[in-house]
């Protein structure tokens, strides 16, 4: 029974999850988005204490119950292992833990969450993972984004395959800070030593490979159980129960020893649960964008992305700074977005985090959807009045490629589209040219995207550091 509620509990997290980054209609979010919130990472760079607390006070009474139901990269891996082991009797046997590896990433990640080094966060976050994997699929661009989103699912299911939960036990920095807290669960599959006949029927259905069962010892590593369940199900002697067993010494462990070290393991991960909360925690995708035809007589060179001296970033986010040090690169806001502004970076020091573009849409006033699906706190949720008082960037005028300015011919586009009045046409020698009010301007980009000068256009929008 238990193991049927964690399946149909995964099954429900993993298609809602799914079904965020698959959103083609836009209204999804309304009644799926707090799924998103909920998950470890973004809750702790959006500073979502209360989501914080939750998860950890779920892991001390249940166990890693959120790697098996809540992560979507978990439940992704567990349907790829049953695929792989369904004509296995015996698919896996009990490893030792890689401790260097384990806590030799975590420490890497650690420090690089510390240091703003968001590549790294952004490569081994699961959700930003799985939602790179998903988006790739809705937006199959060429470009840094998807290269990485490949290689992510090749190794994720090569060592699910292989290893079942390899990848969270050895790899994924959340299921090693979740292992801290698992160890003191309150309730967690137990041994009855007097009742096991060392079949190790229970060792080779678990896929976390943390059961070990001879003759001479029985034990379970708490640290790497993910509560899937499937132990309980295999024992034919009733040798196995999940049970209340709170301050009970763990099998393997003795003395001191054993609760020296969860005691240091537990403290260590209540200062990464508390301390993570106050950092700020990406994906790149490089847009190419097809030749448009003028009435079918003329090809119309595309827009061409501006390599910008400072990024634009999303209204609702507070600055450049803070925005990319809270974003994970899940790229929710990217395949939300209905206006094609936002893209994955190309930049290596922001790769795979989100920036924007005019080259084939604008940032709408009356849209808010990026704030509105931001899980991790980068871009703060607004209402439409509240967009308008974000100055994202300046428009600024190359007079010299403006067909206006030069007297080409009388355009005046960006002044007739700037949605809040900032261009106005000014007379000069040679023409009539727009002129930017910097202080009304507020970086949407529609001058930039409605300007017919190509590739180029003759009026961009250069970003600005902060916004508020």
């Amino acid at each position: 029974m238990l193991k049927r509620i964690r399946i149909g509990a995964a099954v429900v997290f993993w298609l809602g999850i799914t079904l965020l980054f698959l959103d083609f209609t836009g209204v999804l979010h309304g009644y799926l988005g707090w799924m998103a919130k909920v998950q470890f990472l973004p809750a702790v760079l959006a500073l979502n204490v209360g989501v914080i607390a939750a998860l950890v006070l779920l892991t001390l009474v249940f166990g890693r119950v959120y790697c098996s139901v809540i992560c979507p990269l978990g439940v992704f891996q567990d349907g790829i292992s049953w695929l792989g082991t369904r004509k296995s009797k015996a698919p896996y046997k009990y490893k030792k833990e890689l401790k260097w590896l384990r806590y030799g990433i975590w420490v890497a990640y650690v420090a690089c969450l510390v240091a703003g080094v968001q590549v790294v966060v952004s490569l081994l976050a699961p959700y930003g993972a799985y939602g790179r994997i998903i988006s790739s699929i809705k937006h199959p661009v060429a470009g840094p984004t998807i290269i990485i989103a490949a290689v992510t699912l090749i190794a994720v299911v090569a060592l699910s395959l292989k290893g079942g939960r390899t990848y969270c036990n050895s790899i994924c920095p959340v299921g090693t800070t979740l292992s801290f807290f698992s160890r003191f669960a309150m309730f967690r599959p137990v041994i009855d030593a007097d009742k096991c006949k060392h079949c190790k029927a229970c060792e080779h259905a678990c896929k976390a490979q943390c059961i070990a069962i001879s003759k001479d010892e029985q034990k379970i590593d708490y640290s790497r159980c993910v509560d899937c369940f499937n132990c309980l199900e295999t024992c034919k002697f009733g040798a196995l129960n999940y049970k209340f067993a709170w301050k009970k010494q763990i099998p393997g462990q003795s003395g001191n020893e054993g609760a020296d070290k969860s005691r240091r393991a537990f403290m260590a991960g209540t200062a990464v649960a508390v301390g993570a909360a106050a950092l700020e925690g990406v994906e790149a995708r490089a847009q190419e964008a097809a030749k448009k035809v003028d009435g079918g007589y003329a090809d119309v060179l595309p827009k061409q992305a501006l390599d910008r001296e400072i990024p634009i970033t999303p209204p609702g986010s507070k600055s450049v700074k803070d925005f990319y040090r809270h974003c994970i690169a899940c790229q929710l806001c990217v395949v939300e977005c209905p206006n094609n502004v936002l893209r994955p970076s190309s930049d290596p020091e922001r790769l795979m985090q989100p920036e924007m573009g005019y080259e084939n849409g604008f940032c709408r006033p009356e849209c808010t959807r990026c704030s509105e699906v931001c899980p991790a706190g980068a871009i703060e949720k607004i209402s439409r009045e509240e967009k308008t008082q974000y100055h994202i960037g300046t428009a600024h005028v190359d007079l010299q490629a403006c067909i206006s300015a030069t007297g080409k011919t009388h355009c005046g586009k960006c002044a007739s589209k700037c949605p809040v009045g900032a261009i106005h046409m000014v007379k000069t020698e040679t023409g009539m040219a727009p002129a930017v009010n910097e202080e009304v301007c507020i970086g949407c980009g529609a001058c930039e995207q409605y300007c017919p000068v190509r590739p180029i256009s003759a009026i961009t929008v250069n970003g600005k550091y902060q916004h508020v």
